[in-house]
């Protein structure tokens, strides 16, 4: 998506930079846009490294910094983000292609840092996708960066996530790296920051994030695939057992046509789906279905490509409108409109989702010589698919599905007739053959690649490796960005400074930074202690405000399935990424609370009537409660009981987990999703792919006596949210599986088990319980 509405000019042939005019009326200078960057092996390479301990990774890019200033008015300034190690510089200009340069920004990455995607935002008359860093203790600490287009978003979500598996891995380390990160946490926030005039050098590897100026003015990058951090995904299948039977009925265009034989078996409707391989990326695909702009659309988009964007609700959530002349539906005498609703978020493998519903709006009515129709509601899956070669370009793919009538259908299907190919259904599924087409026509829009490796004419310094890039403690990374980036403490950029001794950081892998010791014994044989013989759970001795399922046909109630439904790592996962069905849960699950309160509460197994205080919840070896903190009007906690018959044995992975640090907590706790029934559109926006919780969303820990509680708290999450409301306004109808894994990442680890499994049946809203805090 280009943003170009934003610069008001490009420079590319090295003249003095233009201006950009802010709302406030104030004056940003661009930066030249010089590249002087070299591929590594001639094409792009994974971001991972496994280099030696004299090496490390840095991350750079051009970024919009956000804000608003001392008087109240919102800024929007360009500026050159550098992420090395632990630490975050803010540039007015490239420093690698201006030597000696200060950073006017600084600040340090702490473990409590949280990246949340806040979708598209309009700024200066431009779309950016902007980027929310906070302290998940203390959210007043927090700041913003945009960036041009969704790749380059992701990117810096990942490289953020890396920085933090720098921080987490040097305080597993010792009591000397607590120090001094605790004494940089402890910086006054709220004072004024000192100028800090020294920035590292040495640095043998630089990952490149944007190339400049004039490339965020063009479309979205063909690089998103190829460089991920994110070693926490699983592999590209779902994580549980697919519930559809799609068969492919047709092949038009390349492009293949699916039915769903289950869903034809009620008469009720049918799903149908178009799916097929585009040579881009999915950050690439994605923008080119988002963008509204019609003369782009008018080369793939035979229906919905006059577009009118008349509503944006958040930066995931839209409404837009639309016309098209049927000319090719001979039976149609008019002119049609339309309006629908478009929700989209990016999972944590990287996979684009946007739903698309009809919808009505008070601001259009039916336009005069128009008559409105309705969208059939349809979603779009972009998934990245196997990492190219430096030779090969990115490919993803795009599959489109739509709810449509039977009427038609099967006489198309079984090519008797050809009057559905004159329908609107029919025309959606030819989106992705034109997408596809339109891709390959223009190798303009993958030409650009978004993210660099080059290497550094410093490498070759020597020097002593050193813990920390310097001896002076910076600020957390909140406050770097917090304030107006214009103030006139950074106006000079004092190139002056003494030069800082050279050093270096160990290179880590995410395999070290899991902060757990090696361990001896698997996971599925010893995570109980079985020298203890086991007590009996008598479910009846523990009451919930939920009741049990009396079977499968019951409503507002729980249940505890197996986990055959659900795909777990395997024993060989490391080496094939294989997965398997998981087995029974190791703990069970003995009662549900379903509560409403005014403000989303924490630490509810410390309330006296709670079922942990009682007598019976005293003599349980071990509770795990998990609070999922549902935000609503009321707001709702769905807090879920789940007990062992033993004792948690110390070195087993699950011991580990329940007495470990928050950070080790964050990244192992996983959530696996599944709609066994209910609304096709919900079953798509929860989508079926395990979700590593303390990653998405604000996770909070209480270890005491023979409990654990984890307090969810889906709020914290924009996305999240948007999930949640929607699966909130079908709860009724749905039934919900839900499994808790920790995750395994070493091969003593594995075979992954199911922790807990839980299944909630047409859930009434009505029936939750007021909470007495």
């Amino acid at each position: 998506m280009a943003s170009g509405s934003i610069l008001s000019k490009v420079v590319s042939d090295g003249s003095s930079p233009e201006s950009v005019p802010s709302e406030t009326g104030s004056v940003e200078r661009l930066p030249p846009s010089g590249n002087s960057m070299i591929k590594e092996n001639g094409g792009d390479t994974s971001i991972r490294s496994t280099s030696s301990h004299r090496e490390r990774l840095e991350f750079s890019g051009w970024v919009y910094h956000l804000g608003v200033n001392s008087i109240g008015h919102d800024y929007c300034h360009f500026r050159f983000l550098c992420i090395r190690g632990k630490h975050v510089e803010m540039y007015k200009r490239d420093p690698h292609e201006n030597p000696g340069i200060k950073p006017i920004r600084r600040g340090a990455i702490g473990h409590t840092l949280m990246v949340e995607e806040l979708g598209r935002r309009k700024v200066n008359k431009g779309d950016v996708y902007v980027l929310r860093f906070y302290n998940r203790l203390d959210e007043t600490k927090k700041g913003e960066i945009a960036c041009a287009t969704a790749g380059d978003a992701r990117k810096w979500m990942e490289a953020f996530d890396h920085a933090r598996q720098q921080v987490e891995y040097e305080l597993s380390r010792g009591v000397s790296v607590r120090k001094k990160l605790n004494m940089e946490d402890e910086i006054d926030l709220e004072g004024h920051r000192p100028r800090v005039r020294r920035y590292a050098h040495g640095l043998k590897k630089l990952i490149k994030i944007g190339q400049g100026p004039e490339t965020l003015l063009r479309k979205a990058s063909g690089l998103g695939a190829n460089s991920r951090l994110n070693e926490y995904l699983d592999a590209d299948s779902g994580d549980v057992v697919e519930a559809h039977e799609w068969r492919c009925v047709r092949t038009v265009n390349g492009v293949r046509i699916f039915e769903d034989m289950a869903c034809s078996k009620n008469g009720k409707g049918i799903l149908v789906k178009a799916v097929g391989v585009v040579e881009a990326s999915a950050d690439t695909v994605f923008e080119v279905v988002l963008n509204p702009e019609r003369h782009s659309r008018y080369e793939w988009d035979t229906l919905t490509s006059n577009l009118e964007l008349i509503d944006s609700v958040n930066g995931h959530y839209d409404v837009v409108y639309g016309t098209f002349d049927p000319r090719y539906l001979t039976w149609w005498h008019s002119k049609r409109d339309f309006v629908f609703s478009r929700q989209w978020f990016r999972g944590q493998d990287g996979t684009y989702t946007i739903l698309q519903f009809p919808c009505v709006h008070k601001t259009r009515l039916p336009k005069s010589g128009y008559k409105r129709t309705k969208i059939n509601p349809s979603t779009w899956e972009i998934s990245n698919l196997s990492k190219p070669s430096s030779l090969s370009s990115p490919k993803c793919l795009v599959t489109q599905t739509l709810e449509i009538n039977l009427k038609g259908w099967f006489n198309w299907r079984n090519k008797h007739c050809q009057k559905f190919e004159n329908t609107v259904p029919y025309a959606l599924l030819s989106q992705v053959s034109g997408l596809k087409e339109y891709v390959a026509a223009n190798p303009a829009i993958t030409s650009e690649s978004s993210t660099t490796i080059v290497q550094s004419n410093a490498s070759d310094h020597s020097g002593s490796i050193s813990e920390f890039e310097d001896a002076e403690p910076a600020e957390e990374f909140y406050d770097a960005i917090a304030d107006d980036s214009s103030s006139s403490s950074e106006d000079e950029d004092s190139e002056n400074g003494k030069e800082v001794p050279k050093m270096k950081l160990k290179n880590i892998s995410w395999a070290i930074a899991s902060l757990t010791l090696k361990r001896t014994s698997a996971p599925d044989s010893n995570e109980l202690d079985t020298n203890i013989p086991p007590i009996n759970l008598d479910l009846s001795q523990f009451n919930g405000s939920m009741r049990r399922a009396k079977d499968e046909a019951d409503k507002n109630c729980w249940s505890s399935p197996d986990g055959s439904g659900f795909m777990i790592r395997g024993k060989t996962y490391l080496k094939d990424s294989m997965k398997v069905k998981g087995g029974e849960p190791l703990l069970k699950l003995i009662a549900v609370d379903w509560f409403k309160v005014e403000e989303c509460v924490s630490k509810v197994a410390l309330h006296p009537k709670n079922l942990v205080q009682s007598a019976a919840g005293k003599k349980l070896p071990f509770i795990l409660v998990i609070n999922l903190e549902v935000p609503a009007r009321p707001n709702y906690s769905l807090v879920m009981y789940y007990a062992s018959d033993r004792p948690v044995s110390k070195n087993s992975l699950l011991g580990k987990f329940i007495d470990g640090t928050d950070m080790f907590r964050d990244s192992r706790f996983k959530l696996i999703p599944s709609i066994v029934e209910g609304y096709w559109m919900v079953k798509r926006a929860v989508g079926t792919k395990a979700c590593l919780l303390g990653k998405a969303v604000t996770c909070k820990y209480l270890r005491q006596d023979n409990f654990l509680e984890i307090d969810v708290d889906i709020s914290s999450s924009s996305v999240a949210r948007g999930v949640i409301s929607l699966v909130l306004g079908y709860v009724t109808s749905l039934v919900v599986d839900l499994s808790i894994v920790i995750e395994g990442r070493e091969e003593a680890e594995l075979p992954e088990y199911i922790l807990g499994t839980i299944r909630l049946s047409r859930v009434q809203l009505d029936s939750a319980v007021a909470l007495e805090v």
